[in-house]
């Protein structure tokens, strides 16, 4: 560590944009870096909005960064990271996502559950054409569940595994996903906290370990219209107040499991607005896509919205299918514990099990909304869910996403690409 000259200090914000500062370590080492808190008042594009809890009108007035006391190795020389929890006047900030996680571990654990969470995130790479357009990576020969130079021949992900190891990103498996240039990376199972955190930090890195190499990953939910789409599954169990896993004892489901699944399926239309927040996304969520579209749930079965797997009481977990990379990972996994909590302390009956195909045969007849503009509706409606979630912070993202399906209404799917593309 005597070779560290900086500290790279970072916070995502609602777009999940890695945000952030380099200053000296003996800055750092105060504890707390300011920012405006502008920063989430700004668009993709650039423009200044009046996003509720930014101060737009009151000079836009600063926030802090409170740092963790533990840095994170960087894959930058000579830098460490510092994470943090975002607050003003030092309480916490409603809009930072991290802090909104934390709180929500915090309750599950004052009624007896400590939140794991595994994340698998998946991506696209593209590359220059001779015209500096981004095009699908040139993989031939690539495959499902592929690895080695057939899928990836120019070896970027060989990299980023490289890579994340030296940086302590806890990366569990990596291979092909289902079409060319798609790729899967799994993240360990960590306490909530830390597995988002290494989610951010893997996100970051991967981008910058492949743009370093001329390429672009993106984990744009539908970047090619014609291909698979890239999500974000969030698995989730708990450590109980004895240390084991109670999602299902024995094998079977417990009646927390089947709680915690009646209240996603309770919120589903909702959790759009949370889970699947671009425009691109609602090419992605579609019946027959493998990812989360009905309102349903099954014991290992990939065409459903919550899979949940019982046959280790040690691994036991449910996986919640809906949302994508484009979404802030802390924001993906409070909204997914909240819902799940909700089903739990309103001890919400579980409907019976998807036992159709779920590729043209289903009996779920709730689904998401049909686009981003209906997802904000209905978490809009859900008063509950917004409650839980935090008013401040859904008040703030419909505004913000409410705003980005305005300027892009009527445009054409390459453009809706574009626009998104430099940036997820």
């Amino acid at each position: 560590m005597n070779n560290i000259n900086r500290t790279r200090v970072l916070f995502s914000d609602m777009l999940s944009l890695a945000r952030g500062k380099y200053v000296p370590i003996e800055v750092a080492a105060g504890g707390s870096i300011g920012f405006a808190r502008g920063a989430f008042a700004v668009s993709y594009d650039r423009d200044l909005l009046t996003i509720p809890g930014c101060g737009v009108y009151d000079g836009l007035p600063d926030m802090d960064l409170k740092l963790d006391e533990e840095r994170r190795k960087s894959w930058q020389s000579g830098t460490e990271i510092a994470l943090g929890d975002l607050m003003i006047d030092d309480a916490p900030f409603g809009l930072c996502a991290r802090g909104r996680l934390r709180s929500t571990v915090d309750e599950w654990k004052a009624i007896g559950y400590s939140p794991m969470i595994g994340l698998e995130t998946e991506a696209y790479l593209f590359q220059r054409d001779e015209d500096g357009v981004w095009r699908p990576y040139d993989t031939p020969g690539a495959f499902v569940y592929g690895t080695g130079p057939e899928n990836d021949p120019r070896g970027i992900m060989d990299e980023i595994w490289e890579v994340a190891h030296r940086a302590d990103i806890p990366i569990e498996s990596m291979n092909g996903e289902f079409d060319n240039g798609q790729f899967e990376l799994t993240l360990k199972f960590d306490h909530a906290l830390k597995a988002c955190d290494d989610a951010f930090l893997m996100k970051a890195m991967a981008r910058e370990v492949a743009l370093k190499k001329g390429l672009l990953l993106t984990f744009l939910p539908k970047p090619i219209p014609d291909r698979g789409g890239s999500g974000l599954h969030v698995n989730f169990s708990f450590f109980n107040k004895d240390g084991k896993n109670p999602i299902a004892p024995n094998g079977k489901l417990s009646e927390l499991a089947k709680h915690c699944m009646a209240g996603l399926i309770k919120h589903h239309e909702a959790l759009s607005g949370l889970l699947a927040t671009t425009v691109n996304s609602y090419d992605r969520l579609a019946p027959g896509s493998l990812a989360g579209y009905w309102a349903n749930w099954a014991d290992d079965h990939r065409l459903v919205t919550t899979r949940c797997s019982t046959k280790s009481e040690k691994s036991a977990r449910l996986e919640h299918r809906m949302a994508d990379c484009a979404t802030n990972p802390y924001q993906a996994v409070t909204a997914v514990l909240q819902a799940a909590k909700l089903g739990l302390v309103g001890k919400m009956p579980l409907q019976p099990a998807e036992d159709l195909d779920g590729l043209e045969n289903v009996r779920e007849k709730r689904h998401i909304p049909t686009g981003l503009d209906k997802a904000m509706d209905a978490l809009d409606r859900d008063v509950t869910l917004r409650r839980a979630v935090g008013e401040l912070y859904c008040d703030a993202l419909l505004f913000l996403k409410r705003d980005e399906f305005n300027r892009l209404n009527g445009k054409s799917v390459d453009d809706v690409r574009d626009f998104y593309l430099p940036f997820i």
